[in-house]
């Protein structure tokens, strides 16, 4: 990390660099700008990141060049930098910048079998499942987006009037918030942004952590 630089926000170049290579997604395009890149977008993430790592713990500022080796999609690079803290593997707060604006989250993005069966299993208790709704309407009410893999139907076994049937469609779940591209993004003030949206984010995180956990199989 940039230790001791200060994060000022993320300037107007931040979001017309990604604006620019959605354009023209090319290692072409991004040799010649790759200073824009680092100034703009990798440096700023990485202040962020030490900004909060004394509250959140230590950062990972993911690769910029996409894997396309599975991929009918070709382009090079990604089209936008994502930087993840973890709670447990899978589980934790995302920041990410594009040329759209800046996108804060957190929550539990992997699943695996085992721990789709464990949060299901927590989710159909009435303690810990009465917890996690109440946890999801408050983020509803502060703002937040509610998201995730979900089946289209219940899953089997699951009754149609189960108090928390929408829940237990869920194979993975996030809350978010959006910002457009903008000069309040522009400014210190930003971090405050991301930071009270991670911190309304810890309930969530902290339920999903206890009851769900990292894969083990």
């Amino acid at each position: 990390m940039l230790a001791g630089m200060a994060f000022e926000g993320f300037a107007a170049e931040s979001f017309d660099f990604y604006e620019r290579l959605e354009a023209d997604n090319s290692r072409s395009f991004w040799s010649a700008h790759k200073a824009e890149y680092e100034r703009f977008v990798r440096e700023p993430m990485l202040a962020l990141a030490d900004e909060l790592e004394d509250e959140f713990g230590p950062a990972h500022l993911f690769r910029p060049n996409r894997d396309t080796r599975f991929s009918a999609d070709k382009s090079p690079y990604k089209t936008h930098q994502g930087l993840f803290i973890s709670r447990v593997p899978g589980t934790g707060f995302y920041v990410q910048v594009s040329a759209d604006g800046v996108l804060a989250s957190g929550g539990f993005h992997s699943h695996g079998p085992d721990q789709i069966e464990r949060f299901r299993r927590a989710v159909a208790s009435e303690g810990t499942g009465t917890e996690l709704a109440s946890i999801v309407a408050g983020l509803g009410r502060n703002g937040l987006e509610v998201g995730g893999d979900q089946l289209k139907t219940r899953p089997r076994g699951i009754p149609a009037d189960h108090p928390r049937v929408d829940l237990l469609r869920y194979r993975s779940l996030t809350a978010s918030r959006h910002w457009p591209a903008g000069p309040e993004l522009a400014r210190p003030a930003a971090l405050g942004l991301i930071r009270q949206t991670w911190e309304q984010l810890i309930p969530l995180c902290d339920w999903l952590s206890e009851y769900v956990g990292a894969a083990r199989t």
